[in-house]
């Protein structure tokens, strides 16, 4: 309840998210100060806010919390998965990768429910180290002391520009000394984070940043000549076999980047996460077909979409 009161920033709202009266949280809150010996909120007309104490304490509480929730999965998990796994991806995972591994895992663990969230790198390992989810798709490389990483695909990034740039040292020649916009994903992204190295490194920009939120949009601005980007070969090999756009290799070694597969290291695995990553390692490399995805598939991705 402490931790629920902390996060709802007052009583009220903790009440309605906890299901019961807001007396009973109050009561419950004061229980614990008188035991502690301490206030944990400051009062106010717009709610309450953390003492110092409450700060110190919510972290612990949290955890609880998080233990508890992992000890009933661990007591209740059997031999054949099934139950609730939330995940999460990158946005180029979810475009090309994913839809072989869902329809494995869908076709032979059918009791299994997926929630996909979408997001960046740095969005995505906060939200596994946080625990408000249990795995994800993210780029590499990655040395964390609490995650384990598992190699699903190395992917191959390429310049991709307009059609009618020829090629990477025609777009070079055309940068250097002008202002270059790039289209990315928003900050945290590691293929946006290589990308501004590389310009940098070579000397070309300043660097003006359109960001935005879907694999579509990029490729299609990029297409209309509003800007450059840096992308997986494999994600933007369809909309360059329609001429939408162009594709130029960059013969460097920071341009092949792994897709990890990262949990936390102290967290239960499941039988339905341990048979996923299992897929996972099996089925990675393989790209989807977008017009033969499954509708299931199909209705993942677009909840996916909304979860981003």
């Amino acid at each position: 309840m402490f931790a629920a009161v902390a996060e709802a920033g007052g009583i009220n709202k903790a009440a309605r998210h906890l299901n019961t009266v807001q007396s009973n949280v109050t009561q419950r809150i004061r229980l614990l100060e008188q035991e502690l010996g301490l206030p944990l909120f400051h009062r106010h007309s717009r709610g309450v806010t953390l003492t110092g104490a409450g700060a110190e304490l919510l972290p612990y509480a949290q955890k609880i919390g998080h233990l508890i929730a992992e000890a009933k999965r661990a007591a209740t998990d059997g031999p054949v998965p099934a139950g609730r796994l939330c995940l999460g991806s990158l946005e180029t995972t979810t475009a090309l990768r994913l839809p072989p591994i869902l329809t494995a895992y869908a076709g032979t663990y059918g009791e299994v429910d997926i929630e996909l969230r979408t997001g960046t790198t740095a969005e995505l390992l906060d939200a596994v180290l946080g625990r408000r989810i249990e795995g994800a798709f993210v780029a590499g490389p990655l040395d964390h002391p609490e995650l384990a990483a598992e190699t699903i695909v190395t992917e191959r990034l390429v310049l991709v520009t307009e059609p009618k740039i020829a090629s990477f040292d025609h777009f070079a020649a055309a940068a250097r000394g002008r202002e270059v916009k790039i289209i990315v994903f928003r900050a945290g992204c590691s293929y946006r984070e290589i990308f501004e190295r590389f310009l940098a490194g070579r000397g070309l920009g300043p660097i003006r940043r359109l960001e935005l939120g879907t694999l579509d949009g990029i490729i299609g601005c990029v297409g209309a000549g509003i800007g450059v980007t840096l992308l997986p070969r494999a994600v933007a090999a369809a909309g360059a076999a329609r001429g939408q756009i162009a594709l130029h290799e960059i013969a460097m070694p920071e341009m092949r980047v792994e897709t990890l597969f990262v949990r936390r290291r102290d967290a239960f695995v499941s039988s339905a996460l341990a048979r996923f990553i299992d897929c996972a390692k099996a089925r990675g490399g393989a790209a989807a077909d977008p017009a033969a995805v499954p509708m299931a598939t199909a209705r993942a991705a677009k909840r996916a979409a909304r979860g981003g």
